[in-house]
Protein backbone atom coordinates (compact mmCIF):
# COMPACT_ATOMS: atom_id res chain seq x y z
CA UNK A 1 0.00 0.00 0.00
CA UNK A 2 1.24 3.42 -0.98
CA UNK A 3 0.03 6.56 0.76
CA UNK A 4 0.38 9.97 -0.82
CA UNK A 5 -0.70 13.52 0.04
CA UNK A 6 -2.83 16.09 -1.77
CA UNK A 7 -2.60 19.46 -0.05
CA UNK A 8 -4.75 22.47 -0.94
CA UNK A 9 -3.09 25.02 1.40
CA UNK A 10 -6.30 25.66 3.37
CA UNK A 11 -6.60 29.01 5.15
CA UNK A 12 -8.16 29.01 8.61
CA UNK A 13 -10.54 31.75 9.68
CA UNK A 14 -8.41 34.63 10.91
CA UNK A 15 -5.33 33.19 9.20
CA UNK A 16 -3.44 34.27 6.10
CA UNK A 17 -2.45 32.81 2.75
CA UNK A 18 1.22 33.06 3.70
CA UNK A 19 0.58 31.06 6.84
CA UNK A 20 -1.26 28.42 4.80
CA UNK A 21 1.59 28.09 2.30
CA UNK A 22 4.20 27.87 5.06
CA UNK A 23 2.15 25.05 6.59
CA UNK A 24 2.09 23.26 3.23
CA UNK A 25 5.89 23.50 3.18
CA UNK A 26 6.18 22.06 6.67
CA UNK A 27 3.75 19.29 5.81
CA UNK A 28 5.76 18.37 2.69
CA UNK A 29 8.89 17.98 4.81
CA UNK A 30 7.03 15.73 7.23
CA UNK A 31 5.52 13.61 4.45
CA UNK A 32 9.01 13.14 3.01
CA UNK A 33 10.37 12.04 6.39
CA UNK A 34 7.46 9.67 7.07
CA UNK A 35 7.67 7.79 3.78
CA UNK A 36 4.66 9.06 1.82
CA UNK A 37 5.05 8.37 -1.91
CA UNK A 38 3.88 11.67 -3.44
CA UNK A 39 3.07 15.20 -2.37
CA UNK A 40 0.62 16.92 -4.70
CA UNK A 41 -0.60 20.51 -4.58
CA UNK A 42 -3.74 21.84 -6.22
CA UNK A 43 -4.92 24.62 -8.52
CA UNK A 44 -7.90 26.67 -7.32
CA UNK A 45 -8.93 30.18 -8.27
CA UNK A 46 -11.14 32.81 -6.64
CA UNK A 47 -11.62 30.63 -3.55
CA UNK A 48 -10.58 32.74 -0.58
CA UNK A 49 -10.26 29.77 1.78
CA UNK A 50 -7.58 28.00 -0.31
CA UNK A 51 -4.16 29.50 -1.07
CA UNK A 52 -3.13 26.98 -3.73
CA UNK A 53 -3.49 28.65 -7.12
CA UNK A 54 -0.17 28.04 -8.92
CA UNK A 55 1.03 24.45 -8.36
CA UNK A 56 3.94 24.79 -10.80
CA UNK A 57 5.44 27.58 -8.66
CA UNK A 58 4.90 25.79 -5.36
CA UNK A 59 6.20 22.48 -6.70
CA UNK A 60 9.56 24.06 -7.50
CA UNK A 61 10.02 25.13 -3.89
CA UNK A 62 8.69 21.90 -2.38
CA UNK A 63 10.91 19.70 -4.51
CA UNK A 64 13.88 21.82 -3.46
CA UNK A 65 13.28 21.38 0.28
CA UNK A 66 12.47 17.63 0.15
CA UNK A 67 14.73 14.74 -0.75
CA UNK A 68 12.89 11.60 -1.82
CA UNK A 69 9.16 12.14 -2.13
CA UNK A 70 7.70 12.70 -5.60
CA UNK A 71 6.26 16.20 -5.92
CA UNK A 72 3.61 17.28 -8.36
CA UNK A 73 0.32 18.84 -9.32
CA UNK A 74 -2.95 17.37 -8.26
CA UNK A 75 -3.56 18.97 -10.51
CA UNK A 76 -3.10 21.45 -13.31
CA UNK A 77 -6.51 22.36 -14.69
CA UNK A 78 -5.62 22.06 -18.35
CA UNK A 79 -8.46 24.16 -19.87
CA UNK A 80 -7.01 27.19 -18.03
CA UNK A 81 -3.69 26.96 -19.89
CA UNK A 82 -2.03 26.35 -23.21
CA UNK A 83 -0.57 22.87 -23.58
CA UNK A 84 2.76 24.39 -24.62
CA UNK A 85 3.11 26.48 -21.48
CA UNK A 86 2.21 23.55 -19.21
CA UNK A 87 4.80 21.43 -21.03
CA UNK A 88 7.48 24.10 -20.59
CA UNK A 89 6.68 24.56 -16.90
CA UNK A 90 6.96 20.85 -16.20
CA UNK A 91 9.96 20.29 -18.46
CA UNK A 92 11.75 22.90 -16.40
CA UNK A 93 10.68 21.16 -13.18
CA UNK A 94 11.80 17.81 -14.57
CA UNK A 95 15.13 19.37 -15.57
CA UNK A 96 15.62 20.68 -12.03
CA UNK A 97 14.38 17.54 -10.27
CA UNK A 98 14.66 14.60 -12.70
CA UNK A 99 12.56 11.57 -11.86
CA UNK A 100 10.62 13.25 -9.05
CA UNK A 101 7.92 15.28 -10.79
CA UNK A 102 4.26 14.32 -11.29
CA UNK A 103 1.85 16.14 -13.57
CA UNK A 104 -1.77 15.48 -12.68
CA UNK A 105 -4.25 16.95 -15.15
CA UNK A 106 -7.86 17.92 -14.60
CA UNK A 107 -10.63 18.88 -17.01
CA UNK A 108 -12.40 21.27 -14.62
CA UNK A 109 -11.38 24.89 -14.16
CA UNK A 110 -10.86 24.81 -10.41
CA UNK A 111 -13.04 27.91 -10.20
CA UNK A 112 -16.35 29.42 -11.27
CA UNK A 113 -17.13 30.03 -14.95
CA UNK A 114 -16.50 33.79 -14.76
CA UNK A 115 -13.04 33.29 -13.27
CA UNK A 116 -12.29 30.55 -15.78
CA UNK A 117 -13.20 32.85 -18.66
CA UNK A 118 -10.73 35.43 -17.38
CA UNK A 119 -7.96 32.87 -16.81
CA UNK A 120 -8.17 31.71 -20.40
CA UNK A 121 -10.36 33.98 -22.54
CA UNK A 122 -9.72 31.83 -25.60
CA UNK A 123 -11.08 28.62 -24.09
CA UNK A 124 -14.64 27.65 -24.92
CA UNK A 125 -14.51 24.77 -22.40
CA UNK A 126 -15.73 22.37 -25.06
CA UNK A 127 -15.60 18.77 -23.86
CA UNK A 128 -13.58 17.47 -26.82
CA UNK A 129 -10.92 20.17 -26.36
CA UNK A 130 -9.51 18.39 -23.30
CA UNK A 131 -8.61 15.31 -25.34
CA UNK A 132 -6.85 17.44 -27.95
CA UNK A 133 -4.95 19.29 -25.24
CA UNK A 134 -3.80 15.97 -23.77
CA UNK A 135 -2.54 14.87 -27.15
CA UNK A 136 -0.76 18.18 -27.71
CA UNK A 137 0.79 18.07 -24.24
CA UNK A 138 2.16 14.56 -24.76
CA UNK A 139 3.70 15.64 -28.06
CA UNK A 140 5.38 18.66 -26.47
CA UNK A 141 6.72 16.61 -23.56
CA UNK A 142 8.14 13.82 -25.73
CA UNK A 143 9.07 15.70 -28.93
CA UNK A 144 7.09 13.10 -30.86
CA UNK A 145 4.49 14.31 -33.32
CA UNK A 146 3.33 13.89 -36.89
CA UNK A 147 5.39 15.46 -39.66
CA UNK A 148 4.43 19.05 -40.50
CA UNK A 149 2.40 19.35 -37.28
CA UNK A 150 2.65 22.39 -35.02
CA UNK A 151 4.36 20.24 -32.38
CA UNK A 152 7.15 19.42 -34.85
CA UNK A 153 7.73 23.10 -35.59
CA UNK A 154 7.35 24.45 -32.06
CA UNK A 155 9.32 22.75 -29.28
CA UNK A 156 8.76 22.98 -25.54
CA UNK A 157 11.95 24.12 -23.87
CA UNK A 158 14.06 23.23 -22.04
CA UNK A 159 14.47 19.76 -23.51
CA UNK A 160 14.56 17.33 -20.59
CA UNK A 161 16.05 13.84 -20.46
CA UNK A 162 13.02 12.53 -18.55
CA UNK A 163 9.27 13.10 -18.68
CA UNK A 164 7.03 13.92 -15.70
CA UNK A 165 4.76 11.10 -14.61
CA UNK A 166 1.37 11.92 -16.15
CA UNK A 167 -1.92 11.38 -14.30
CA UNK A 168 -5.51 12.13 -15.19
CA UNK A 169 -7.58 13.34 -12.25
CA UNK A 170 -11.28 12.66 -12.37
CA UNK A 171 -14.45 12.39 -10.31
CA UNK A 172 -16.40 10.71 -13.11
CA UNK A 173 -15.86 7.95 -15.63
CA UNK A 174 -15.39 10.04 -18.76
CA UNK A 175 -11.88 11.34 -18.09
CA UNK A 176 -10.91 7.84 -17.00
CA UNK A 177 -11.60 6.63 -20.52
CA UNK A 178 -9.31 9.35 -21.87
CA UNK A 179 -6.59 8.17 -19.47
CA UNK A 180 -7.07 4.64 -20.81
CA UNK A 181 -6.94 5.83 -24.42
CA UNK A 182 -3.71 7.81 -23.95
CA UNK A 183 -2.07 5.24 -21.66
CA UNK A 184 -1.87 7.52 -18.62
CA UNK A 185 -2.27 6.86 -14.90
CA UNK A 186 -5.63 7.63 -13.25
CA UNK A 187 -6.53 9.06 -9.84
CA UNK A 188 -10.22 9.04 -8.88
CA UNK A 189 -11.32 11.83 -6.53
CA UNK A 190 -13.53 9.98 -4.06
CA UNK A 191 -13.29 13.12 -1.90
CA UNK A 192 -15.29 14.94 -4.58
CA UNK A 193 -17.64 12.17 -5.69
CA UNK A 194 -18.01 9.06 -3.52
CA UNK A 195 -20.24 7.35 -6.10
CA UNK A 196 -19.20 5.32 -9.11
CA UNK A 197 -15.47 5.32 -8.48
CA UNK A 198 -14.84 1.56 -8.52
CA UNK A 199 -16.74 1.19 -11.81
CA UNK A 200 -14.81 4.10 -13.34
CA UNK A 201 -11.46 2.57 -12.35
CA UNK A 202 -12.55 -0.84 -13.62
CA UNK A 203 -13.56 0.64 -16.98
CA UNK A 204 -10.21 2.43 -17.17
CA UNK A 205 -8.30 -0.79 -16.58
CA UNK A 206 -10.41 -2.76 -19.07
CA UNK A 207 -9.83 -0.22 -21.86
CA UNK A 208 -6.23 0.73 -21.04
CA UNK A 209 -3.92 1.01 -24.03
CA UNK A 210 -0.21 0.71 -23.17
CA UNK A 211 1.87 3.77 -23.97
CA UNK A 212 5.59 4.54 -24.03
CA UNK A 213 5.28 6.04 -20.57
CA UNK A 214 3.07 3.38 -18.98
CA UNK A 215 2.91 -0.29 -19.92
CA UNK A 216 0.17 -1.26 -17.46
CA UNK A 217 -2.77 0.63 -15.91
CA UNK A 218 -1.94 2.51 -12.73
CA UNK A 219 -4.69 3.92 -10.52
CA UNK A 220 -5.22 5.51 -7.13
CA UNK A 221 -8.08 6.99 -5.16
CA UNK A 222 -8.18 10.29 -3.30
CA UNK A 223 -10.09 10.78 -0.05
CA UNK A 224 -10.39 13.13 2.90
CA UNK A 225 -8.86 11.52 6.00
CA UNK A 226 -9.11 12.69 9.61
CA UNK A 227 -7.10 10.49 11.95
CA UNK A 228 -6.97 11.11 15.72
CA UNK A 229 -5.92 9.29 18.87
CA UNK A 230 -9.49 9.08 20.16
CA UNK A 231 -12.96 8.79 18.63
CA UNK A 232 -13.97 11.94 20.49
CA UNK A 233 -11.20 13.96 18.86
CA UNK A 234 -11.92 12.42 15.47
CA UNK A 235 -15.56 13.45 15.78
CA UNK A 236 -14.48 17.04 16.50
CA UNK A 237 -12.34 17.05 13.35
CA UNK A 238 -15.18 15.57 11.33
CA UNK A 239 -17.61 18.17 12.64
CA UNK A 240 -15.29 20.96 11.46
CA UNK A 241 -14.95 19.24 8.08
CA UNK A 242 -18.73 18.93 7.82
CA UNK A 243 -19.01 22.71 7.97
CA UNK A 244 -16.07 23.21 5.61
CA UNK A 245 -17.62 21.04 2.90
CA UNK A 246 -21.02 22.62 3.42
CA UNK A 247 -19.49 26.08 2.95
CA UNK A 248 -17.62 25.00 -0.18
CA UNK A 249 -20.84 23.65 -1.63
CA UNK A 250 -22.51 27.02 -1.03
CA UNK A 251 -19.60 29.01 -2.41
CA UNK A 252 -18.80 30.47 1.02
CA UNK A 253 -15.10 31.20 1.58
CA UNK A 254 -14.80 32.09 5.25
CA UNK A 255 -11.86 29.77 5.90
CA UNK A 256 -11.66 26.72 8.14
CA UNK A 257 -13.59 27.38 11.35
CA UNK A 258 -12.62 26.28 14.89
CA UNK A 259 -14.64 23.50 16.50
CA UNK A 260 -15.89 25.85 19.22
CA UNK A 261 -17.58 27.99 16.58
CA UNK A 262 -18.85 25.14 14.43
CA UNK A 263 -20.75 23.42 17.26
CA UNK A 264 -22.88 26.52 17.65
CA UNK A 265 -24.18 26.11 14.10
CA UNK A 266 -27.86 25.44 13.47
CA UNK A 267 -28.52 23.43 10.31
CA UNK A 268 -31.68 23.02 8.27
CA UNK A 269 -32.95 19.53 7.47
CA UNK A 270 -31.60 19.91 3.95
CA UNK A 271 -28.16 20.91 5.25
CA UNK A 272 -28.17 17.92 7.59
CA UNK A 273 -28.86 15.67 4.62
CA UNK A 274 -26.00 17.25 2.67
CA UNK A 275 -23.66 16.77 5.63
CA UNK A 276 -24.64 13.10 5.87
CA UNK A 277 -23.99 12.67 2.16
CA UNK A 278 -20.64 14.46 2.39
CA UNK A 279 -19.46 12.06 5.07
CA UNK A 280 -19.16 9.49 2.34
CA UNK A 281 -16.30 11.61 0.99
CA UNK A 282 -14.18 11.19 4.12
CA UNK A 283 -12.78 8.64 6.53
CA UNK A 284 -12.48 9.68 10.17
CA UNK A 285 -11.59 7.88 13.38
CA UNK A 286 -8.77 6.30 15.32
CA UNK A 287 -5.81 4.83 13.40
CA UNK A 288 -7.14 1.26 13.45
CA UNK A 289 -10.58 2.33 12.25
CA UNK A 290 -9.20 4.61 9.54
CA UNK A 291 -6.84 1.88 8.33
CA UNK A 292 -9.68 -0.63 8.14
CA UNK A 293 -11.91 1.72 6.14
CA UNK A 294 -9.10 2.71 3.77
CA UNK A 295 -8.20 -0.92 3.11
CA UNK A 296 -11.85 -1.67 2.39
CA UNK A 297 -11.92 1.18 -0.14
CA UNK A 298 -8.76 -0.06 -1.84
CA UNK A 299 -10.40 -3.45 -2.26
CA UNK A 300 -13.49 -1.89 -3.78
CA UNK A 301 -11.39 0.24 -6.14
CA UNK A 302 -8.78 -2.47 -6.70
CA UNK A 303 -5.93 0.00 -6.22
CA UNK A 304 -2.77 0.01 -4.15
CA UNK A 305 -2.36 3.73 -3.63
CA UNK A 306 -4.44 6.24 -1.67
CA UNK A 307 -3.99 10.01 -1.96
CA UNK A 308 -4.92 11.61 1.35
CA UNK A 309 -6.26 15.12 1.90
CA UNK A 310 -6.57 16.39 5.47
CA UNK A 311 -8.07 19.76 6.43
CA UNK A 312 -8.26 20.88 10.05
CA UNK A 313 -8.45 24.21 11.86
CA UNK A 314 -5.42 23.48 14.03
CA UNK A 315 -2.30 22.72 12.00
CA UNK A 316 -0.97 20.41 14.72
CA UNK A 317 -4.08 18.26 14.27
CA UNK A 318 -3.28 18.04 10.57
CA UNK A 319 0.31 16.98 11.20
CA UNK A 320 -0.78 14.48 13.84
CA UNK A 321 -3.31 12.93 11.48
CA UNK A 322 -0.62 12.25 8.90
CA UNK A 323 1.75 10.87 11.53
CA UNK A 324 -0.88 8.51 12.94
CA UNK A 325 -1.82 7.35 9.46
CA UNK A 326 1.82 6.67 8.55
CA UNK A 327 2.27 4.66 11.75
CA UNK A 328 -0.94 2.70 11.14
CA UNK A 329 0.32 1.60 7.72
CA UNK A 330 3.91 1.18 8.94
CA UNK A 331 5.32 3.54 6.34
CA UNK A 332 9.10 3.66 6.12
CA UNK A 333 11.15 6.67 4.99
CA UNK A 334 12.39 6.26 1.42
CA UNK A 335 16.18 6.21 1.38
CA UNK A 336 18.08 8.36 -1.10
CA UNK A 337 19.73 6.49 -3.96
Amino acid sequence: MKLSVLDQSPIRKGGSARQAVLETIELAKLADELGYTRFWVSEHHNIQGLAGSTPEVLISHLAGITKNIRVGAGGVMLPNHSALKVAENFRMLETLFPGRIDLGLGRASGSDRLTASILNPGSQFVRNDFGQQLLDLQCYLTDRAEEDSIQMKVKAIPKADTVPELWILTSSGESGLLAAHFGLALSFAHFINPLGGPNAVRAYKDRFRPSESLAFPQASLGIFVLCAESEEKAEELRTVMDRQLLNIGKGISEGVLPYEEVIKSQYTEFEKAVILQNRGRMVAGTPDKVKEEILQLTKEYEVEEVVVTTITYDFEDRLRSYRLLANAFDLKPILSV
